[in-house]
């Protein structure tokens, strides 16, 4: 590209995608969905107790600071005007919860990640007071099962056993939201007038959000005991929510104005990123954990087969909200991670690719890595991972195949669970994510669904559709998302290569293995109970 074509791109959006592994700004053409430059940076996971995962708010809002300038700084090697940057879009880790002090904008507790599972016995405890310890009791409010995956639970938690956040809420001082209210009330002025909201996708997810009615739900916020005044606004997800303010000890200050006009979840982003506008479309995410969304449309459907359902998207303040439904996986890239840190097999992610691509099969071992218990279409909190199978013959390589199987295997039972209840399967499965560089993995995935698999060459989807969502907003309206003007994605495809009773074999034996890996675990046993 000449230097006069970089100056005349034309509007340009930005996108934070905070993420749980990582946080990254990404700068896209709003005209051709182009991706032109981009800057990451991992985020630290801390593990103080087993089975608890927390991070720094303060970490991630400094990565993000990090981020946008580094990003403004490539792109002026590149000679491209970030003056042209109209938007600034906001996606990230859902459940997550952050409560912060209002007056020193400081964090009153680390982040609670939504991995997190120190709330089972507050889960337990809750269930007890509902009639037949149904799980799901608020289903057809709010789409989700009790569980220690969403946010409500978390912060009931802290309530609980925070002195510093309890006090801070009866001095009306604090506030919770989820990442996205954390980063948005920061950058637009923090302390001296941030903005508390959130969007209807992220609220959807803490459990205390009525999907219907768009709004907090009172009998809700009763049941778990949350005070409604520490709770963000509601907003769309395609809306100016205010001006960006860049921390003033960064150097740049480069997005200082610039409008922050959207905000989706990161799985809703990417289902909008892979222009999944249409009933019955979907989309398959492979980052920490692994999300299913199938649109459908202005109509909630509720699961029969252990699916939950989450709001799409709201694309402006007087467009209708769209649904999904959904099937969950804890841990896929996160047992990548784990082979690397935790076992020290590997010393990077393409390596774990490497051993498995050695051997090209499990020999018989088969993995469940159900650290965080089992989500979709189980919710089992009790479950724990397990390696079985194993022989003399076994080495790392067969393990590593072994992993890469289990996010295949947890991905069928989503897909089948989704197929039933939508009545129509489907006929091929679009694919976004980190792991989706991994080539060994989605032929894997194209022979255990018998399915073929289709990947953008495009791959951030999830930063894509959060510019998008700012790009398109009333007062922005740089980014048409009118079905004939968005742009046609070329894509990688993988076909099955495996017969279907080969595959059915596996996943059998695969199924075996997860029965074997429930009960493991309750709030009674001596690493079960709070400390």
């Amino acid at each position: 590209m000449a230097a006069s074509e970089r100056t005349a791109l034309g509007p340009l959006v930005g996108a934070i995608d905070q993420g749980t592994s990582s946080t990254r700004f990404l700068v896209f053409n709003a005209k051709t969905a182009e991706l032109l430059s981009h800057h990451q940076v991992e985020i630290k996971q801390e593990f103080p107790r087993e089975g608890w995962v927390e991070q720094d708010p303060k970490e991630i809002l400094n990565s993000v600071y990090e981020c946008v300038e580094k990003t403004c700084e490539k792109m002026k090697q590149l000679n491209i005007n970030i003056a042209n940057i109209r938007a600034i879009g906001v996606t990230n880790q859902r459940e997550t919860t952050v409560v912060w002090d209002k007056t020193t904008g400081e964090p009153l507790y680390n982040a609670i990640v939504w991995l997190d599972l120190r709330t089972q016995s507050t889960v337990e405890r809750l269930l007890k007071r509902i009639p037949g310890k149904n799980k799901t009791f608020s289903k057809f409010k709010t789409g989700l099962p009790l569980s220690t995956y969403f946010s409500a639970v978390k912060l009931r938690w802290l309530l609980d056993n925070v002195e510093e956040i309890r006090k801070a809420v009866e001095e009306r001082r604090a506030m919770f939201g989820t990442i996205d209210s954390w980063l948005i009330w920061v950058c637009i002025c923090g302390k001296n007038g941030g903005i508390h909201c959130t969007d209807v996708t992220n609220a959807s997810r803490t459990m205390l959000f009525n999907i219907h009615s768009l709004e907090w739900d009172p009998e809700l916020c009763k049941f778990f005991d949350i005070p409604m005044e520490i709770l963000p606004n509601v907003r769309s997800s395609s809306e100016v929510y205010g001006l960006m303010k860049i921390c003033p000890s960064r150097k740049s200050g480069a997005l200082t104005g610039v409008p922050i006009s959207g905000c989706l979840g990161d799985q809703s982003a990417a289902l909008v990123g892979q222009m999944c506008f249409r009933d019955g479309q979907a989309k398959n995410t492979y980052g920490t954990g692994c999300f299913l969304l199938c649109n459908t449309g202005q109509k909630s459907v509720f699961s029969e087969h252990g699916l939950i359902t989450t709001i799409a998207y709201k694309m402006g303040r007087d467009k209708p909200a769209f649904y999904a439904l959904e099937g969950s996986v804890a841990i896929a890239g996160a047992v990548v991670r784990w082979l690397r840190d935790n076992l020290g097999i590997a010393k990077t992610s393409q390596e774990v690719e490497k051993l498995a691509a050695d051997v090209g099969t499990s020999y018989g071992c088969y993995f469940v890595p159900a650290f965080s218990g089992l989500y979709a279409p189980y919710w089992e909190p009790s479950a724990r991972g397990i390696i079985c199978g194993l022989t003399q013959f076994t080495n790392k390589s067969h393990i590593a195949f072994a992993a890469l199987e289990a996010v295949c295997f947890q991905t069928r039972e989503i897909l089948d669970a989704m197929n039933k209840d939508c009545g129509i399967p489907l006929s091929q499965l679009q694919v976004d994510g980190g792991m989706t560089n991994n080539k060994i993995l989605m032929q894997l995935q194209s022979d255990i669904l018998c399915i073929p698999v289709v990947k953008p060459s495009m791959p951030e989807t999830t930063a894509l559709g959060a510019a998008m969502a700012a790009g398109a907003a009333e007062g922005v309206g740089v980014w048409s998302l009118n079905p004939g003007d968005l742009t046609a994605v070329t894509c990688e495809r993988f076909e099955p290569q495996i017969n279907p009773e080969e595959s059915e074999y596996r996943y059998a034996r695969w199924k075996k293995a997860v029965m074997k890996s429930m009960g493991w675990e309750t709030s009674d046993s001596p690493n079960g109970k709070e400390k």
